[in-house]
């Protein structure tokens, strides 16, 4: 393994460990003993088989968001718009699962392929925008999140409802919940998607290390301007990177409209899938595997966090803020990347 490789898997484990160390100090500070609050963070993640399933029902969503943005990253490109992407998903995934009366074999796919579709078409304006105006993907993409939330809770409303907040259950032939997961973690809300979305990483590796397409997508997030001239269709790509992460996040939107609730609500703000995907993508590595890794950590730590204002008198809150630092040790990763080099220079 070569230095650049291991140190590049080093990074993130350190700055989990770091992110850890500063929220113990910030409990010691704040007079909350660490050794319970973690214990309580674990028990809330790990504790029993409901918690258990929990945590991967609360994972599975960011698998998808944290393949959104690593694809999307991979061609250069910043996509902040999976929260859009999910909302548009998950509407577009119980509106088929409403409206359709099928066998379970035609109308729960019908349904993953409606929400992939409208991820697709939500990462496609950016990605167009991007590839033919040279528009920054970060600007439409943000605003492209508001037109989702403000469009999503107007259809609700006025089509798929009659002035109400919440839709009616979906047809079970389009549910992905299952009676038997359910009655192996004491009924948590663990659902099929959990497969689908590890089906859906192996997918993006293999997109992206096995294909042409997916050489041509690296190319382009390298240097665009050579990938030009060695005759690559850049805007293309552009396109199909926005695209192709886009369905991966309408799925993840699918994931919570057709596992977990089985309806879609209005909503009077985001609900942050898309945003921690971003988190997710970063400490993966923007690695189909990594993402995988990094999801599971924040499953566990977004559920594991209930448990910590009982348990140890924690707030809740502390969570977000060892997050939050794990993504900043993340961030300035040429620090710890220094410290890995300085010291194998020394140890010599």
């Amino acid at each position: 393994m070569t230095t650049n490789r291991l140190i590049s898997i080093l990074i993130p484990i350190i700055s989990v460990i770091l992110g850890l160390i500063a929220g113990a100090i910030i409990m010691l500070i704040s007079g909350h003993n660490p050794i319970e609050g973690y214990a309580a963070l674990w028990n809330g993640a790990f504790g029993d088989q409901y918690t258990l399933g929990e945590t991967i029902r609360r994972t599975t969503p960011y698998i998808f968001t944290g393949l959104a943005v690593a694809f999307a990253f991979r061609s250069g490109l910043f996509n902040i718009g999976a929260e859009g992407q999910v909302m548009v998903g998950w509407l577009a995934a119980v509106w088929v699962g409403l409206a359709v009366d099928a066998p379970m074999y035609i109308h729960l796919p019908l349904a993953l392929i409606t929400a992939a579709a409208a991820g697709a078409v939500w990462g496609f304006v950016p990605g167009l925008l991007k590839a033919k105006l040279g528009v920054h993907e970060v600007i439409v993409t943000i605003m492209m999140n508001y037109i989702a939330l403000y469009s999503m809770n107007a259809i609700i409303r006025n089509v798929l409802t009659e002035k109400k907040t919440t839709t009616a259950e979906i047809h079970g032939s389009a549910s992905l919940a299952s009676e038997w997961l359910q009655s192996i973690t004491y009924f948590s809300r663990m659902h099929y998607g959990i497969l689908i979305a590890l089906f859906a990483a192996i997918i993006m590796w293999f997109i992206i290390q096995r294909t042409s397409i997916g050489y041509e997508l690296k190319a382009v997030g390298f240097n665009r301007h050579a990938s030009k001239y060695a005759g690559m269709n850049v805007s293309k790509n552009i396109i199909l990177s926005m695209v192709i992460a886009g369905a991966f996040a309408g799925l993840g939107g699918a994931m919570e409209g057709l596992g977990t609730y089985g309806t879609v609500s209005v909503m009077s703000g985001f609900t942050n899938l898309g945003f921690d995907g971003i988190a997710v993508a970063l400490l993966g590595g923007n690695n189909a595997f990594g993402v995988v890794l990094a999801a599971i950590l924040f499953g566990a730590l977004k559920e594991g966090a209930g448990q910590m204002p009982t348990g140890a008198g924690v707030p809740t809150e502390l969570v977000d803020i060892i997050i939050a630092l794990i993504i900043l040790f993340v961030a300035s990763s040429y620090i710890i990347r220094w410290a890995l080099l300085r010291f194998k220079k020394e140890g010599k």
